[in-house]
């Protein structure tokens, strides 16, 4: 059997050669054409097997199917931050011009001054109905007009004069206060609401009282006792001002004890007050007070040391005023009644008064804002001369000084000649009888002085509107 198998393969040796060739070849296309290296094909794969990732891109894009509807929009991101500013664009052309306007109300009446010289100041009375002028106070309204206080002497009434325009050359008159005999020591102010504020004497009971007017005129305000007697007598030689708080301070004389007192309200209305005691003595003092507001916005009350007659200050520690620095300024003498303090320009105080051992004008400045100690000139010796003082600052940043000439009976005015008023131009404004008592000078909005003051010959208040700056007459060459 075995030879007939080896016959068999003898005989068919070729076919056997050519098939088996024909059949390595066929296995060698499929292994080494249609397969490349780490492929396989159809016949490797099962059905279903396959994943995503062992696909090519080409057969990945050929499989996409179409798109489907959009979905909804999603929440917006946050903002990104602002990416920095562009360049300026050039700027646009200038648009029309608009329509005009209308025509403003009518301004103020002008000054019909009476004149008494080329240039001199305008003198006017305001009020003769009796003896009145007495404890002037002149301050300028927010209207831009003066508002006047003093005491009717015959009535013992409190009044006050608001000029009809910015020279005064003629004034409303009111009675703000007419229950018993009230308001002398008068001084007004403006309080922060743009109303006067008024603090004066009531006689009749010994008391410490203010007005706070209800309209700009003053033709009506509402009254408070801030200090009471008796037994005791408070509320003479009162002076007014308005602290940075917008509320009154108010400096006074307590004749029982004869001490300093201060007052510094507790509303704009000034329907109560703190009350306190600034310098107790045991000597007497706080005779002619005045009050300011220094730079440093605490008050500063200049007033005379009746016992050792000196000029004394004192400067206050806080704003109401509860306590203060005390120092004497001028002790050459007998110095410092009919005092009067101001502001300077340079944020010191500028303090007048009178020299009564010498009959002179005299004024400190005020070495520091606390004011504890002073330079004192002499701006008047001509006679006798620096009572009832009045102490402003003029637009230029000058003081400017009212005063009465004992010697001749007249109005006068010193404006100090630098800040330091180390010295000054004095000149007379009224000399027609006895005229310049009671002085009060302030600035109106005019730039011009406005001196409020009693003619004692006629028993009436009169007031000086300036015709310059420095207050003094003068001439115009052509």
């Amino acid at each position: 059997m075995f030879s007939r198998a080896l016959r068999h393969l003898r005989r068919h040796v070729v076919v056997y050669l050519v098939l088996f060739a024909a059949l390595s070849g066929t296995s060698y296309a499929a292994a080494t054409k249609l397969a490349p290296k780490n492929s396989v094909g159809s016949a490797q794969v099962i059905n279903g097997s396959l994943q995503r990732v062992d696909l090519s891109k080409k057969a990945t894009a050929a499989l996409r199917g179409a798109p489907g509807l959009q979905g909804p929009q999603g929440a917006a991101g946050a903002a990104g931050p602002a990416g920095p500013q562009g360049p300026k664009g050039d700027t646009g052309a200038p648009g029309a011009p608009g329509q005009q306007g209308a025509q403003g109300p009518q301004g103020l009446p002008g000054s019909a001054t009476l004149r008494s010289g080329p240039g001199a100041a305008g003198l006017a009375t305001l009020d003769s109905a009796g003896l009145v002028g007495i404890s002037t106070s002149a301050t300028i309204g927010a209207d831009g007009r003066g508002l006047i206080s003093y005491y009717h002497v015959i009535n013992g009434d409190l009044k006050v004069a608001h000029c009809d325009n910015l020279a005064c050359t003629s004034a409303g008159l009111s009675t703000p206060d007419s229950t018993g005999e009230v308001g002398n020591y008068s001084s007004a102010t403006i309080g922060a609401d743009g109303l006067g504020l008024i603090s004066y004497y009531d006689f009749t009971n010994r008391d410490l009282k203010v007005a706070h007017c209800d309209n700009v005129a003053c033709t009506s305000a509402s009254k408070s006792t801030l200090d009471a007697g008796p037994p005791g007598d408070v509320g003479s030689y009162t002076s007014a001002t308005i602290g940075p708080d917008g509320l009154g301070l108010i400096s006074y004389y307590d004749t029982t004890n004869g001490d300093l007192k201060v007052a510094h309200c507790d509303n704009t209305f000034c329907t109560t007050a703190i009350k306190s005691t600034l310098d107790p003595g045991p000597v007497d003092v706080g005779w002619y007070t005045s009050a300011t507001i220094g730079a440093d916005g605490f008050g500063l009350i200049s007033y005379y040391d009746n016992t050792n007659h000196n000029l004394k200050v004192a400067h206050c520690n806080d704003i109401a005023c509860t306590t203060a620095s005390l120092s004497t300024l001028d002790s050459t003498g007998d110095v410092g009644s009919y005092t009067s303090a101001t502001t300077g320009a340079d944020g010191f105080g500028l303090i007048s008064y009178y020299d009564v051992t010498n009959g002179n004008l005299k004024v400190a400045h005020c070495s520091i804002p606390q004011c504890t100690s002073a330079s004192t000139s002499t701006l008047d010796s001509t006679g006798d001369v620096g009572s009832y003082t009045s102490a402003t600052v003029g637009a230029e940043g000058l003081g400017l000084i009212s005063y009465y000439d004992t010697t001749n009976t007249d109005l006068k005015v010193a404006h100090c000649d630098n800040v330091f008023c180390s010295s000054a131009s004095a000149s007379t404004l009224d000399s027609a009888g006895f005229a310049g008592w009671f002085t009060s000078a302030t600035i109106g909005t005019d730039g011009l002085g406005l001196i409020s003051y009693y003619d004692a010959t006629n028993s009436d208040l009169k007031v000086a509107h300036c015709a310059s700056t420095s207050c003094a007459p003068y001439f115009r060459r052509r």
